[in-house]
């Protein structure tokens, strides 16, 4: 049976499913995520945004007030199970269960409550269709955020992009945060670098904000407290949306000297950790993405991190969470989600420590909740994963801040951007006056002004 729809009607019947998608009360979510359920049902149906609990105000703890924190978990996995789950893991995941005695993950029921304030909805809208790469595809062009750039993206460059600018209002403070290397095998010495620390997003400010093509994907400011050998050096550096040079600029405390480092991104090793922390680690993924080939290899259902509350108890010590060989089953949480697998290979022309990457994103906010890196000889090397929460001062919206990474090879496991052991929360800022959140702090003049002593 054929029927014949007038050309002035099809024109109207699609506006409608466009205008359908774009308020997400179709089949998709404003993100692009699938709303409906899994055919199991494990996997519910989008519920929208996480209501701020009564009661709550940033400062106290969230754990105590998440929704979730009376459930008792379905089900844990371990070394003697993990092959009836293996198909829901990823190789870096199933790698921890074989190298880690007693590694255990809590499996919670799914919630999908991670969603956007109305406005930041708005301008998801306003990118579908809208949002460009540059000609390269690595560098965002043209874009509205605060806001998801590539609504169902298509490929793996955008999915990146939609990660690298999430939502996080105008900037993120830590009074207190601790970075920490654990010992090689057969010692009990830990690196532990204690920092404070301050993210700013120019583009996070509340409104319609549109991409500057040269200017700057975020700044940050650190300034290390301890250990002695590195107390009292600090530093600033840009990401930019265009230019793949990232300013850094470092004060050396021993020479009272802010320098311009040469070169401190990609792959390079950040200092004090003894080469188990390169510059683009940091969540998962950070900075520059023109030495990889990125691609989205498809969509599964994977445990990973969800509603991880644990990960942010500042009043945890550290010797509470990050134990000898990985973080404490206690402090983490999965769930069942969809997630985009993200693979990046790196280019033949570009040298880079890893050869190959892979990303796991979360299907409603593409959000990096998993990962791997391969060597040189494409070799399992590195699994890696990110803590996500509700950010209830941000209107709902979910972030990754916390996250650790897993070297297979050498045994040791590094974690950075948590509150653990820090004595209070970080700080999620939707505007400020505050001049930590402007371009102008982040110079050599004004490190070398807060620096010096």
């Amino acid at each position: 049976m054929h029927f014949y729809i007038k050309p002035a009607l099809a024109i109207v019947c699609s506006a409608v499913i466009v205008a359908a998608w774009a308020q997400g009360a179709g089949s998709q979510t404003v993100t692009g995520a699938e709303r409906g359920a899994s055919k199991d049902g494990q996997i519910p149906v989008y519920g929208g945004v996480q209501a701020t609990p009564t009661g709550w105000s940033p400062g106290k703890p969230r754990g105590d007030y998440s929704p979730y924190k009376s459930e008792k978990p379905l089900f844990s996995i371990t070394a003697d199970n993990v092959a009836q789950y293996a198909d829901k893991l990823s190789p870096g995941q199933l790698a921890l269960f074989k190298q880690i005695k007693g590694y255990r993950m809590e499996v919670y029921p799914t919630h999908r409550d991670c969603g956007y304030p109305d406005w930041v909805q708005d301008n998801i809208k306003k990118n579908a269709g809208e949002a460009k790469l540059d000609a390269s595809g690595n560098h965002l062009q043209n874009a509205v955020l605060p806001g998801v750039p590539f609504p169902a993206a298509k490929t793996g460059q955008q999915a990146i992009w939609n990660y690298l600018t999430r939502y996080r209002g105008v900037g993120i403070q830590w009074n207190k945060l601790n970075t920490l290397v654990s010992p090689r095998p057969g010692s009990s010495d830990w690196i532990d670098v204690v920092s404070h620390q301050t993210l700013y997003f120019p583009w996070g400010k509340k409104g319609s904000n549109a991409v500057q093509a040269d200017g700057a994907l975020f700044s940050i400011y650190f300034a290390y407290e301890s250990p002695a050998a590195l107390a009292g050096q600090g530093l600033v550096q840009t990401f930019n949306f265009a230019n793949n040079e990232a300013p850094t600029y470092y004060y050396f405390s021993g020479q009272r000297r802010v320098r311009r480092m040469p070169s401190y991104d990609y792959d390079a090793p950040q200092i004090g950790f003894e080469n188990q922390y390169t510059v683009d680690e940091p969540w998962l993924f950070n900075g520059d993405i023109d030495r990889f080939d990125w691609k989205l290899a498809g969509k599964k259902e994977m445990y990973v991190p969800y509603n991880d509350f644990g990960m942010y108890d500042f009043k945890k010590s550290v010797g509470d969470v990050y134990k000898q060989d990985s973080v404490d089953p206690s402090a983490r949480r999965y769930e069942l989600h969809r997630v985009y697998v993200l693979e990046a290979v790196l280019k033949p022309n570009m040298r880079h420590v890893s050869q190959k990457k892979v990303v796991y994103l979360d299907e409603d906010t593409y959000l990096a909740l998993a990962g791997e890196d391969y060597d040189g000889q494409g070799k399992l090397w590195k699994a890696k994963e990110g803590y996500p929460i509700p950010v209830w001062e941000l209107g709902g919206t979910c972030d990754v801040e916390p996250f650790v990474q897993y070297n297979v090879t050498s045994g040791r496991y590094v974690a950075d951007q948590g509150v653990i052991g820090a004595g209070s929360d970080v700080r999620y800022v939707e505007q400020s006056t505050d001049p930590k959140f402007s371009s102008d702090f982040y110079t050599a003049e004004n490190l070398r002004s807060i620096s010096e002593r």
